[in-house]
């Protein structure tokens, strides 16, 4: 399986600027290439106003936030508490929902590589992080309170795309046959990018692991786990997750 560098992760690029405060926190929030003034100003709208509540703290967020994205569309709503990590990475269709508490996270992406559609909800508590490779999610796709998205080499999920509470989708795994030095240690491998097709449903805590594509009208019961492709319609239950039913 193909390695990804750790030092071109976070963790390596905060390294190399632990000398330096600043760059560090720039490395971790918007970027050692955004300028200070850009970094300051993204410091003033989320101090400022991402714990702001009710409807003012809805309006100035929908307002204000706007400037720290790469694109966004009309429509906007973000929750109270929202963590917002490299937004000039990210583009965001019309009338996306990002609810409280959610940290959306794009520093492993390339420029415009952290996507989400029309009409895609986080729902509360949700966490949506590329720590390598792009994160793409399709138009009206619904990501369940307290689920967690992490790209280590790319993921990929559909249009109307259904997930429930507590879902669990992880790019990436690190080698085990190395025992001079802890797990932690050894560089990411991934046999490639977690996919889901169109209009999927995902159960309630349900985990995807590297690699697997999840065809389109698949329906994976909940906490069922992932570990190798799923056809098109298929109805998956059970740890590992085995066919039990096709939808037609």
């Amino acid at each position: 399986m193909p390695a990804i560098d750790k030092a071109e992760t976070i963790r390596g690029r905060l390294a190399r600027a632990r000398h330096a405060p600043i760059q560090a926190y720039k490395e971790l929030t918007v970027g050692d290439d955004v300028s200070l003034w850009q970094l300051m100003r993204y410091e003033l709208l989320t101090g400022l106003f991402g714990p702001c509540p009710g409807a003012l703290g809805f309006l100035l967020r929908q307002r204000l936030y706007r400037s720290l994205f790469a694109s966004v569309g009309a429509g906007l709503v973000l929750g109270r508490n929202v963590v917002v990590r490299h937004p000039g990475r990210m583009v965001l269709g019309a009338n996306v929902t990002i609810d409280d508490n959610c940290v959306v996270d794009g520093r492993g992406a390339p420029p415009g590589g952290f996507c989400l559609g029309d009409g895609v909800i986080l729902n509360r508590n949700c966490i949506v992080q590329s720590k390598s490779g792009r994160v793409v999610l399709g138009e009206r796709t619904s990501i369940g309170a307290n689920s967690v998205i992490v790209s280590a080499s790319g993921v990929e999920i559909g249009r109307a795309v259904l997930t429930a509470g507590a879902c669990y989708v992880s790019a990436g795994t690190y080698p085990i046959d190395d025992l001079t030095r802890p797990v932690m240690d050894n560089n990411v491998v991934s046999k490639g990018p977690i996919r889901i097709g169109d209009g999927a449903w995902i159960g309630t805590s349900v985990v995807i692991l590297d690699g697997v594509t999840i065809g389109r009208d698949a329906v994976i019961g909940a906490g069922a786990v992932v570990t190798k492709d799923v056809p098109e319609r298929a109805v998956m239950v059970g740890v590992p997750a085995r066919q039990v039913a096709s939808r037609g």
